[in-house]
Protein backbone atom coordinates (compact mmCIF):
# COMPACT_ATOMS: atom_id res chain seq x y z
CA UNK A 1 0.00 0.00 0.00
CA UNK A 2 1.40 3.34 -0.52
CA UNK A 3 2.13 5.34 1.81
CA UNK A 4 -0.02 8.84 2.75
CA UNK A 5 1.78 11.90 2.70
CA UNK A 6 2.35 13.93 6.09
CA UNK A 7 1.51 17.63 5.86
CA UNK A 8 2.33 20.02 9.37
CA UNK A 9 -0.37 21.47 11.04
CA UNK A 10 0.66 25.08 10.79
CA UNK A 11 3.89 26.43 12.41
CA UNK A 12 3.36 23.52 15.39
CA UNK A 13 6.02 20.25 15.65
CA UNK A 14 2.49 17.96 14.29
CA UNK A 15 1.74 16.78 10.78
CA UNK A 16 -0.97 14.84 9.73
CA UNK A 17 -1.42 12.31 7.34
CA UNK A 18 -3.67 14.27 4.37
CA UNK A 19 -6.07 12.18 4.62
CA UNK A 20 -7.86 11.70 8.14
CA UNK A 21 -10.88 9.95 9.97
CA UNK A 22 -13.66 11.56 10.83
CA UNK A 23 -15.15 10.02 13.55
CA UNK A 24 -18.75 11.41 13.53
CA UNK A 25 -20.46 8.59 12.73
CA UNK A 26 -19.07 6.73 15.79
CA UNK A 27 -21.42 8.40 18.00
CA UNK A 28 -24.07 6.72 16.06
CA UNK A 29 -24.87 9.32 13.37
CA UNK A 30 -28.20 9.16 12.52
CA UNK A 31 -28.15 5.33 12.71
CA UNK A 32 -26.33 2.92 15.39
CA UNK A 33 -23.72 1.79 15.39
CA UNK A 34 -22.13 -1.59 16.83
CA UNK A 35 -19.29 -1.12 19.10
CA UNK A 36 -17.45 -4.03 16.84
CA UNK A 37 -17.78 -2.44 14.03
CA UNK A 38 -16.76 1.41 15.36
CA UNK A 39 -13.42 -0.70 16.70
CA UNK A 40 -13.42 -2.50 13.45
CA UNK A 41 -13.45 0.70 11.57
CA UNK A 42 -10.88 2.47 13.30
CA UNK A 43 -8.50 -0.15 13.16
CA UNK A 44 -8.61 -0.42 9.34
CA UNK A 45 -8.17 2.77 9.64
CA UNK A 46 -4.94 3.54 11.22
CA UNK A 47 -3.69 0.12 9.19
CA UNK A 48 -4.21 1.86 6.22
CA UNK A 49 -2.38 5.15 7.04
CA UNK A 50 -5.31 7.56 8.67
CA UNK A 51 -3.66 7.87 11.70
CA UNK A 52 -5.37 11.16 12.19
CA UNK A 53 -8.76 11.06 13.66
CA UNK A 54 -10.77 13.83 14.74
CA UNK A 55 -13.84 13.64 16.93
CA UNK A 56 -15.84 15.38 19.44
CA UNK A 57 -18.26 15.61 22.95
CA UNK A 58 -21.26 16.39 20.42
CA UNK A 59 -20.77 13.39 18.43
CA UNK A 60 -23.45 10.93 20.39
CA UNK A 61 -22.92 13.10 23.84
CA UNK A 62 -19.29 11.16 24.63
CA UNK A 63 -19.57 7.98 22.50
CA UNK A 64 -17.33 8.83 19.80
CA UNK A 65 -15.02 10.18 21.98
CA UNK A 66 -15.34 6.54 24.22
CA UNK A 67 -14.71 4.39 20.99
CA UNK A 68 -11.95 6.61 19.50
CA UNK A 69 -9.74 6.75 22.88
CA UNK A 70 -9.93 2.86 23.04
CA UNK A 71 -9.22 1.96 19.83
CA UNK A 72 -6.33 4.39 19.70
CA UNK A 73 -5.10 4.15 23.10
CA UNK A 74 -1.84 2.70 23.17
CA UNK A 75 -1.11 3.42 19.35
CA UNK A 76 1.72 5.19 18.55
CA UNK A 77 2.05 8.14 15.84
CA UNK A 78 -1.32 8.77 16.02
CA UNK A 79 -2.36 12.64 15.95
CA UNK A 80 -6.56 12.79 18.03
CA UNK A 81 -8.57 16.11 17.66
CA UNK A 82 -11.86 16.49 19.68
CA UNK A 83 -13.43 19.94 20.53
CA UNK A 84 -14.59 22.26 23.10
CA UNK A 85 -17.94 24.55 23.44
CA UNK A 86 -20.28 22.11 24.44
CA UNK A 87 -20.13 20.21 27.35
CA UNK A 88 -22.19 16.73 28.90
CA UNK A 89 -24.49 16.99 31.54
CA UNK A 90 -25.54 14.09 33.08
CA UNK A 91 -29.55 13.58 32.61
CA UNK A 92 -31.15 10.79 34.13
CA UNK A 93 -33.98 10.58 31.54
CA UNK A 94 -32.52 9.47 29.12
CA UNK A 95 -33.22 5.52 28.93
CA UNK A 96 -32.75 4.68 25.04
CA UNK A 97 -31.22 5.38 22.19
CA UNK A 98 -33.56 7.94 20.35
CA UNK A 99 -32.51 10.42 18.13
CA UNK A 100 -31.80 13.61 19.86
CA UNK A 101 -29.49 16.05 18.13
CA UNK A 102 -29.06 13.73 15.01
CA UNK A 103 -27.67 11.08 17.05
CA UNK A 104 -28.57 7.58 17.80
CA UNK A 105 -26.87 7.33 21.32
CA UNK A 106 -27.70 5.71 24.44
CA UNK A 107 -25.14 7.95 26.41
CA UNK A 108 -27.54 9.72 29.26
CA UNK A 109 -25.93 13.17 28.86
CA UNK A 110 -27.80 16.62 27.74
CA UNK A 111 -25.95 19.22 25.80
CA UNK A 112 -24.95 22.32 26.91
CA UNK A 113 -23.31 25.06 24.98
CA UNK A 114 -20.19 26.50 27.44
CA UNK A 115 -17.41 28.47 25.49
CA UNK A 116 -16.19 30.28 28.48
CA UNK A 117 -12.52 30.34 29.98
CA UNK A 118 -13.59 27.71 32.77
CA UNK A 119 -16.09 25.62 30.61
CA UNK A 120 -13.10 25.14 27.91
CA UNK A 121 -11.25 23.93 30.35
CA UNK A 122 -13.50 21.75 31.56
CA UNK A 123 -14.47 20.35 28.61
CA UNK A 124 -10.57 19.66 27.62
CA UNK A 125 -10.56 17.58 31.06
CA UNK A 126 -14.37 15.71 30.43
CA UNK A 127 -12.58 15.09 26.96
CA UNK A 128 -9.22 13.60 28.35
CA UNK A 129 -11.45 11.25 30.85
CA UNK A 130 -13.60 9.92 28.32
CA UNK A 131 -10.79 9.30 25.85
CA UNK A 132 -8.58 7.94 28.20
CA UNK A 133 -5.52 9.65 27.29
CA UNK A 134 -2.72 11.77 29.08
CA UNK A 135 -3.08 14.09 26.21
CA UNK A 136 -5.07 15.68 23.13
CA UNK A 137 -3.17 16.98 20.24
CA UNK A 138 -5.45 19.29 19.26
CA UNK A 139 -8.62 21.19 20.35
CA UNK A 140 -11.25 22.90 18.19
CA UNK A 141 -13.95 25.44 19.40
CA UNK A 142 -16.93 23.49 17.94
CA UNK A 143 -19.65 25.42 16.27
CA UNK A 144 -18.97 28.86 17.07
CA UNK A 145 -20.83 31.75 15.24
CA UNK A 146 -24.07 32.16 13.64
CA UNK A 147 -24.75 29.33 11.33
CA UNK A 148 -25.30 27.33 14.44
CA UNK A 149 -26.51 29.48 17.14
CA UNK A 150 -28.40 32.25 14.80
CA UNK A 151 -29.29 35.07 17.11
CA UNK A 152 -27.69 33.83 20.22
CA UNK A 153 -24.29 33.88 18.92
CA UNK A 154 -23.19 37.33 20.09
CA UNK A 155 -23.81 35.87 23.62
CA UNK A 156 -21.39 32.68 22.91
CA UNK A 157 -18.99 35.15 21.29
CA UNK A 158 -19.02 37.33 24.11
CA UNK A 159 -17.94 33.59 26.44
CA UNK A 160 -15.59 32.89 23.92
CA UNK A 161 -13.84 36.35 24.31
CA UNK A 162 -14.06 38.45 27.19
CA UNK A 163 -15.21 35.40 28.81
CA UNK A 164 -11.96 34.57 28.39
CA UNK A 165 -12.54 30.87 26.52
CA UNK A 166 -9.57 31.83 24.06
CA UNK A 167 -7.55 32.74 26.60
CA UNK A 168 -8.33 29.32 28.22
CA UNK A 169 -6.74 27.91 25.27
CA UNK A 170 -3.96 29.85 24.57
CA UNK A 171 -2.93 28.66 28.37
CA UNK A 172 -3.60 25.13 27.60
CA UNK A 173 -1.38 25.37 24.31
CA UNK A 174 1.87 27.55 25.94
CA UNK A 175 2.26 25.37 29.19
CA UNK A 176 2.14 22.34 26.04
CA UNK A 177 -1.04 20.75 27.63
CA UNK A 178 -2.18 20.70 24.23
CA UNK A 179 0.15 20.87 20.77
CA UNK A 180 -2.25 23.15 19.43
CA UNK A 181 -5.91 24.92 18.78
CA UNK A 182 -8.28 26.30 16.24
CA UNK A 183 -12.05 25.90 15.42
CA UNK A 184 -14.30 23.65 13.81
CA UNK A 185 -17.27 25.48 12.13
CA UNK A 186 -19.44 25.30 9.19
CA UNK A 187 -18.99 29.17 8.16
CA UNK A 188 -16.28 31.31 7.39
CA UNK A 189 -17.02 34.73 8.60
CA UNK A 190 -16.13 33.91 11.82
CA UNK A 191 -12.93 32.38 11.13
CA UNK A 192 -12.04 35.54 10.52
CA UNK A 193 -13.27 36.81 13.76
CA UNK A 194 -11.43 34.83 15.90
CA UNK A 195 -8.29 35.18 13.75
CA UNK A 196 -8.40 38.64 14.74
CA UNK A 197 -8.13 37.44 18.16
CA UNK A 198 -5.96 34.88 18.47
CA UNK A 199 -3.03 33.04 16.80
CA UNK A 200 -4.84 29.91 15.30
CA UNK A 201 -2.66 26.99 14.53
CA UNK A 202 -5.52 24.87 12.10
CA UNK A 203 -9.10 25.79 11.34
CA UNK A 204 -11.25 22.53 10.65
CA UNK A 205 -13.58 24.30 7.80
CA UNK A 206 -16.59 21.48 7.06
CA UNK A 207 -18.03 22.14 4.04
CA UNK A 208 -17.10 25.41 2.32
CA UNK A 209 -14.12 24.55 0.54
CA UNK A 210 -15.31 21.78 -1.56
CA UNK A 211 -15.88 21.01 -5.11
CA UNK A 212 -18.85 23.22 -4.94
CA UNK A 213 -17.91 25.88 -3.13
CA UNK A 214 -14.70 28.01 -2.87
CA UNK A 215 -15.47 31.19 -1.39
CA UNK A 216 -12.71 30.71 1.06
CA UNK A 217 -10.11 31.66 -1.73
CA UNK A 218 -11.55 35.28 -1.33
CA UNK A 219 -10.72 36.41 2.61
CA UNK A 220 -9.78 33.52 4.48
CA UNK A 221 -7.60 31.32 2.44
CA UNK A 222 -5.36 34.54 2.24
CA UNK A 223 -5.47 35.08 5.80
CA UNK A 224 -4.44 31.91 6.57
CA UNK A 225 -1.49 31.97 4.49
CA UNK A 226 -0.55 35.26 6.47
CA UNK A 227 -1.10 34.02 10.02
CA UNK A 228 0.59 30.22 9.62
CA UNK A 229 -2.81 28.79 9.74
CA UNK A 230 -3.83 25.49 8.74
CA UNK A 231 -7.00 24.11 7.03
CA UNK A 232 -8.53 20.83 7.97
CA UNK A 233 -11.43 20.07 5.06
CA UNK A 234 -14.54 18.36 7.25
CA UNK A 235 -17.44 17.53 5.43
CA UNK A 236 -15.40 17.08 1.35
CA UNK A 237 -18.65 15.49 0.26
CA UNK A 238 -21.54 18.94 1.31
CA UNK A 239 -22.99 16.35 3.46
CA UNK A 240 -23.29 14.05 0.65
CA UNK A 241 -24.37 14.96 -2.62
CA UNK A 242 -20.65 14.92 -3.35
CA UNK A 243 -20.38 11.20 -2.37
CA UNK A 244 -23.68 9.77 -3.41
CA UNK A 245 -24.25 12.26 -6.67
CA UNK A 246 -27.99 13.21 -7.77
CA UNK A 247 -29.08 9.90 -9.86
CA UNK A 248 -29.87 7.98 -6.80
CA UNK A 249 -33.39 8.05 -5.28
CA UNK A 250 -34.75 9.57 -1.99
CA UNK A 251 -33.26 12.92 -0.72
CA UNK A 252 -30.24 14.23 -1.67
CA UNK A 253 -28.61 15.99 1.05
CA UNK A 254 -26.35 19.48 0.94
CA UNK A 255 -25.41 21.13 3.60
CA UNK A 256 -26.96 18.88 6.44
CA UNK A 257 -30.88 19.23 4.36
CA UNK A 258 -32.29 18.45 1.12
CA UNK A 259 -29.99 19.72 -1.92
CA UNK A 260 -31.99 23.15 -3.47
CA UNK A 261 -32.12 22.95 -7.20
CA UNK A 262 -29.08 24.93 -8.41
CA UNK A 263 -27.04 22.94 -6.36
CA UNK A 264 -28.52 20.13 -8.19
CA UNK A 265 -28.66 21.48 -11.27
CA UNK A 266 -24.65 22.42 -10.64
CA UNK A 267 -23.88 18.54 -9.72
CA UNK A 268 -25.39 17.12 -12.73
CA UNK A 269 -22.94 19.47 -14.87
CA UNK A 270 -20.31 18.21 -12.97
CA UNK A 271 -21.52 14.57 -13.38
CA UNK A 272 -21.42 15.27 -16.85
CA UNK A 273 -18.42 16.32 -17.02
CA UNK A 274 -16.85 13.11 -14.82
CA UNK A 275 -18.86 10.32 -17.04
CA UNK A 276 -17.15 11.89 -19.61
CA UNK A 277 -13.43 11.20 -18.28
CA UNK A 278 -14.40 8.11 -16.32
CA UNK A 279 -13.95 9.48 -12.66
CA UNK A 280 -15.84 9.10 -9.72
CA UNK A 281 -17.08 12.04 -8.20
CA UNK A 282 -16.16 11.34 -4.59
CA UNK A 283 -12.42 10.85 -5.71
CA UNK A 284 -12.96 14.15 -7.39
CA UNK A 285 -13.87 16.11 -3.99
CA UNK A 286 -10.92 14.45 -1.92
CA UNK A 287 -8.83 15.42 -4.90
CA UNK A 288 -9.66 18.69 -5.04
CA UNK A 289 -9.41 20.14 -1.24
CA UNK A 290 -6.09 18.30 -1.40
CA UNK A 291 -4.93 20.62 -3.96
CA UNK A 292 -4.74 24.05 -2.16
CA UNK A 293 -1.42 23.69 -0.31
CA UNK A 294 -2.86 25.28 2.90
CA UNK A 295 -5.12 22.00 3.22
CA UNK A 296 -3.25 19.77 6.02
CA UNK A 297 -6.12 16.95 5.57
CA UNK A 298 -9.32 16.14 4.93
CA UNK A 299 -11.08 13.93 6.94
CA UNK A 300 -14.28 12.47 5.45
CA UNK A 301 -16.80 10.43 8.11
CA UNK A 302 -16.24 7.07 7.83
CA UNK A 303 -18.48 4.36 10.36
CA UNK A 304 -17.15 1.11 8.65
CA UNK A 305 -13.97 -0.76 7.69
CA UNK A 306 -15.40 -1.47 4.34
CA UNK A 307 -15.79 2.36 4.02
CA UNK A 308 -12.66 3.06 5.14
CA UNK A 309 -11.03 0.85 2.33
CA UNK A 310 -13.37 2.21 -0.27
CA UNK A 311 -12.48 6.04 0.97
CA UNK A 312 -8.32 4.82 0.63
CA UNK A 313 -9.44 3.47 -2.85
CA UNK A 314 -11.09 7.20 -3.76
CA UNK A 315 -7.93 8.85 -2.41
CA UNK A 316 -5.57 7.05 -4.50
CA UNK A 317 -7.25 7.03 -7.79
CA UNK A 318 -5.86 8.64 -10.55
CA UNK A 319 -7.82 11.65 -11.78
CA UNK A 320 -7.12 13.33 -15.62
CA UNK A 321 -6.24 17.39 -15.91
CA UNK A 322 -8.89 17.87 -18.09
CA UNK A 323 -11.42 16.87 -16.26
CA UNK A 324 -10.52 19.82 -14.45
CA UNK A 325 -9.75 21.65 -17.76
CA UNK A 326 -13.37 20.98 -18.62
CA UNK A 327 -14.81 22.14 -15.39
CA UNK A 328 -13.13 25.55 -15.35
CA UNK A 329 -14.02 25.62 -19.04
CA UNK A 330 -17.90 25.14 -18.08
CA UNK A 331 -17.86 27.44 -15.53
CA UNK A 332 -17.98 24.68 -12.71
CA UNK A 333 -14.87 25.41 -10.40
CA UNK A 334 -13.01 28.96 -9.81
CA UNK A 335 -10.26 29.80 -12.32
CA UNK A 336 -8.17 29.94 -8.97
CA UNK A 337 -8.86 27.32 -7.27
CA UNK A 338 -5.36 24.99 -7.55
CA UNK A 339 -6.32 21.33 -8.92
CA UNK A 340 -3.88 18.61 -8.38
CA UNK A 341 -1.61 18.38 -11.30
CA UNK A 342 -1.13 22.25 -11.04
CA UNK A 343 -1.05 22.74 -7.15
CA UNK A 344 1.74 24.47 -5.85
Amino acid sequence: MTPIPHRPIGRTALSVPELGFGAASLGNLYAPVADADARAAVDAALAAGLRYVDTAPHYGRGLSERRVGDALRLQPDTVVSTKVGRLMDPDASITDDRERDGFRSPMPFRMRYDYTHDGILRSHEHSLQRLGVAKIDLLYVHDIGRYTHGEAADGYWQQLTSGGGLKALERLRDDGTITGFGIGVNEIQVCLDVMAEARLDAILLAGRYTLLEQDALDALFPACAAAGTSIVIGGPYNSGILATGTRRGGTIHYDYGPAPDHVLARVRGIEAIADRHAVALPAAALAFVLAHPLVASVIPGIGSAARVAQTVDLYHAAIPLAFWEDLRAEGLLRGDAPVPELAA
